[in-house]
């Protein structure tokens, strides 16, 4: 039978990733969706895409009832972490990565839906990075309180469900507005710019088509439970950016450490997240690629995007 899955979150990175991996697979039909224009209709016409606000349950039924999806790989949250922290007052962020989270989880039981949830490595205070998948959650900030409730309600989902956890995604949107770590460290150093780059916190940078094929995965093989889907480095931005600079050529006297100290930023940031990805390697057969490797596919991405 025919996969039939609805992705949430449509217009950002790893929406687009997901769109570019599945349009062109036979064996499965997917739904866009997004809240606003569809971000690649220019790329994809013939792609099906509905406009959904994932924080109105009686929107997202709509679009359960016309698609019917056998499966759901949510990728929509309010993920500027700083935003987050400002506006708590707001309940903005809370109703995006929590309720809505309920909303869909509900909507997964009333169709008989499998459910997959991106989640996220802030969930963790960063004192015994990197995690497991059973590592205790312990959020430093507001964003990760929020993102862990969201994961809170999928468990409590009764029909199939999976968390996908992440790290520090990268990669190329294709209306190109977007900076990232990578494109931020190449400009900056091609116009002789000094960048100051954190180098006492680490992390697992994931580029955006691995995530993606770690969703696919899931779906693919219907798995269950919690998921580590990151890249397999280990390495502080200070690190990221060498990389980056070495790639390119470029001088990297530029480049100069600093400590997250030095920065004044709303919310705290987990000094030294990560992930082990053992389980995802065994049970989905995930490999992602190396930053050094992913730098490579951003670059070969750049000029189509200019």
């Amino acid at each position: 039978m025919k996969k039939r899955i609805l992705i949430t979150g449509s217009n950002g990175l790893l929406g687009q990733k997901l769109v570019d991996l599945l349009l062109p697979k036979t064996e499965v039909e997917i739904l866009a969706t997004s809240k606003g224009a569809n971000k690649l209709a220019e790329v994809y016409p013939n792609l099906q895409f509905q406009n959904m606000d994932i924080t109105d349950p009686a929107d997202i039924n709509r679009v359960f009832e016309s698609f019917k999806p056998t499966h759901i790989i949510n990728t929509a949250a309010q993920t500027n972490v700083d935003i987050c922290e400002d506006e708590k007052q707001k309940a903005v962020c809370y109703l995006q990565n929590a309720t809505a989270v309920k909303y869909l989880a509900e909507a997964c039981e009333k169709h008989g839906t499998h459910f997959t949830h991106v989640s996220t490595d802030f969930i963790f205070d960063g004192e015994n990075g990197p995690y497991t998948e059973e590592a205790e959650a312990k959020p430093v900030n507001y964003y990760g309180e929020t993102k862990l409730a969201g994961e809170e309600f999928v468990k409590q989902c009764k029909t199939p469900w999976a968390i996908a956890r992440t790290v520090v995604v990268y990669g190329i949107v294709h209306d190109y507005g977007r900076s990232n770590l990578v494109l931020w460290v190449k400009e900056n150093l091609e116009n002789q710019k000094t960048i100051q780059v954190v180098n006492d916190q680490f992390r697992s940078p994931t580029l955006a088509e691995d995530l993606a094929m770690g969703c696919w995965q899931i779906v693919e093989k219907d798995a269950t439970g919690i998921f580590n889907l990151s890249g397999p480095d280990f390495l502080t931005p200070y690190e990221m950016a060498l990389q980056v600079a070495d790639y390119f050529n470029l001088d990297k006297s530029y480049i100069k450490e600093a400590s997250a100290a030095n920065f004044v930023q709303p919310a705290k940031r987990p000094p030294r997240t990560g992930f082990i990805i053992d389980k995802a390697r065994n049970a989905l057969g995930y490999e992602p690629r190396t930053f050094k490797e992913g730098i490579k596919v951003v670059a070969e991405q750049i000029p189509a995007k200019v």
